[in-house]
């Protein structure tokens, strides 16, 4: 006797029914669209901090300071990738972040640098870049206090430990997934050069790192977005026609 396979599958209705019921959640995506827009233009209009310490990582080509990284762009972006130094291997959810990334192209178009920044040695580092056949830029921060300052890892004898912006305390009394208040965590980080000068615009941790692996997504946490026409940004903003 034939078993029907027994798979979970969405209900099955006619097609004016489906497009009813499409309908009405796209009103519900548009107005999504509409919220995460203005979330954007609220971002750009955060302030920044500058940044008071000289932070020296060591890449590929030898030593750089967080300055050297931006090149001669005026953004950078760094993705705090958990990969402790005792670790013969990088976190699984980083290394799927990395394999997400598609052409990023656009953001040196667009004034803006990506780098991705662990605490494990650079022979760690280089040898599971090898591994994945990756070209990211991925420097070491180990023996700085980079990680520490910016909450990617977290050691009560070095600093308080604090992730997306909740102390122990409101870690533990938080509702959601858990965070193990203690060692690597991921995370994103922006900063912003002016004359010289370094400052730290924005952070994102957990979850608020999610889909932010493609050019338009990344530059949305930047100060500068998109650069286009149809975004809500301060005067003097560089923009562009959408679609030129």
């Amino acid at each position: 006797m034939q078993v029907k396979e027994q798979l979970a599958h969405p209900p099955v209705v006619s097609e004016a029914q489906w497009l009813e019921e499409r309908k009405k959640l796209l009103q519900e995506e548009k107005e999504l669209t509409s919220h995460y827009d203005w979330v954007n233009a609220a971002r750009r209009r955060l302030p920044m901090v500058k940044v008071g310490n000289i932070y020296t990582f060591e890449g590929p080509n030898g030593n750089r300071t967080l300055e050297d990284l931006f090149d001669s762009q005026h953004q950078l972006i760094v993705y705090h990738f958990m990969f402790d130094p005792s670790w013969e291997k990088g976190c699984p959810g980083c290394t799927s972040w990395v394999d997400a990334l598609g052409d990023l192209s656009l953001l040196n178009e667009r004034d803006t640098r990506l780098v991705v920044i662990s605490r494990a040695p650079l022979a760690r580092l280089e040898a599971y870049k090898g591994q994945k056949g990756w070209t990211i830029n991925w420097l070491s921060s180990f023996g700085s206090d980079f990680n520490y300052d910016y909450h990617a890892t977290l050691d009560d004898k070095v600093k308080p430990a604090e992730y997306n912006y909740r102390n122990r305390e409101e870690m533990s009394a938080a509702v959601g997934h858990p965070v193990k208040m203690q060692g690597e965590q991921h995370g994103l980080s922006v900063f912003f050069r002016v004359d010289g000068n370094i400052f730290h615009t924005y952070s994102t941790y957990a979850r608020g790192c999610e889909s932010l692996s493609d050019s338009y997504r990344l530059l949305d946490v930047t100060p500068y977005g998109r650069q286009q026409e149809f975004e809500d940004s301060p005067q003097g903003w560089p923009q562009k026609p959408t679609y030129a």
